[in-house]
């Protein structure tokens, strides 16, 4: 009983010392304080809290109204990739400013001299531009990217000799994800050269060999009725946007084949889907119709033939 006795006694006098000290404070500069500034620092953030959830919740819909009026005739798919690109980037710098002026006002409830603190922002500001020249660069090059709308989230690009498709653009970076489903995150300014396969249309491309011994007209017949049936179907008719080949001719006369191309133009990212189905078509029907595809080979001849 007697350690326990002890530990009371202890508490018992901590808790007057504790009584002690909070009647020796005078409340009520504290009390003052907390009902005018803490009222107004609650309001602030409040505030900030609010706007940031406003603009994500409204800039996506005041974005698509004004890119169906600005890019009217596009295709669908051209507006949603360009709100989702302009909603992140908007919300993401409009959530920063947001956050900026709410912790400057923050500051100056709490009586913090907000100039001198932008004064030594402003030298710490110069030093660090001078060693993040690169950074600069990226973020200029960004605004241009995203003001001459070159790509968008959705896009499949090729930028700095990588092929992707873009998962999302920012000021300072531009992140592809390739076909092994690898992430490449590429600084804007290290961006030369851009290729993009996606931009409001794309284009089927192929080349189909065939055997020497085989009537191109007849085989080239052949693969324009595929191309037109296909484009017929329900299933595959909204990927087309040329309902019959736009290019269809004898491209290479090889070594072992006629090089027959065919091309047309498809939905944006529907030419690979169309392409793949379209190969798969033309073998079924050379098959069936007897037209050889041939493989490479050689022929010897051991000296003179009677």
């Amino acid at each position: 009983m007697g350690p326990r006795k002890a530990n009371d006694g202890t508490r018992l006098a901590s808790i007057a010392v504790f009584e002690e000290v909070v009647t020796l404070i005078d409340w009520t500069p504290i009390v003052a304080w907390l009902i005018t500034h803490g009222t107004r620092i609650l309001i602030i953030i409040a505030i900030g809290v609010v706007a940031n959830l406003l603009l994500r919740k409204t800039l996506p819909g005041t974005l698509t109204r004004m890119l169906s009026g600005a890019m009217q005739g596009h295709p669908q798919v051209e507006l949603d990739k360009r709100n989702v690109t302009l909603s992140h980037l908007f919300v993401s710098v409009g959530s920063i400013i947001i956050f900026l002026i709410t912790a400057f006002l923050l500051l100056s409830e709490l009586e913090i001299n907000i100039a001198a603190l932008l004064a030594g922002f402003g030298v710490a500001g110069i030093a660090i531009g001078f060693g993040a020249q690169s950074l600069v660069k990226d973020l200029i090059s960004g605004l241009i990217i995203t003001m001459e709308n070159q790509y968008n989230v959705g896009d499949v690009i090729r930028i700095a000799d990588i092929s992707g498709m873009v998962e999302s653009v920012n000021l300072r970076r531009t992140t592809l994800r390739d076909l092994d489903g690898a992430l490449h995150i590429v600084p804007n300014g290290e961006i030369r050269v851009t290729s993009t396969f996606t931009k409001v249309w794309s284009r089927a491309n192929l080349n189909i060999g065939v055997a020497y011994k085989e009537d191109v007209d007849r085989v080239m017949a052949v693969i324009r009725k595929t191309w037109e049936d296909m484009a017929q179907e329900p299933k595959w008719g909204p990927s087309f946007i040329a309902k019959t080949p736009g290019l269809l001719r004898v491209d290479e006369l090889g070594d072992s084949a006629v090089v027959i191309k065919v091309a047309g133009e498809t939905q944006p990212l529907k030419q690979w889907d169309v392409m793949a189905e379209l190969r798969r078509r033309i073998k079924k029907e050379f098959d069936a119709q007897g037209i050889e595809i041939p493989w490479p080979h050689m022929k010897v001849f051991m000296g003179k033939e009677e």
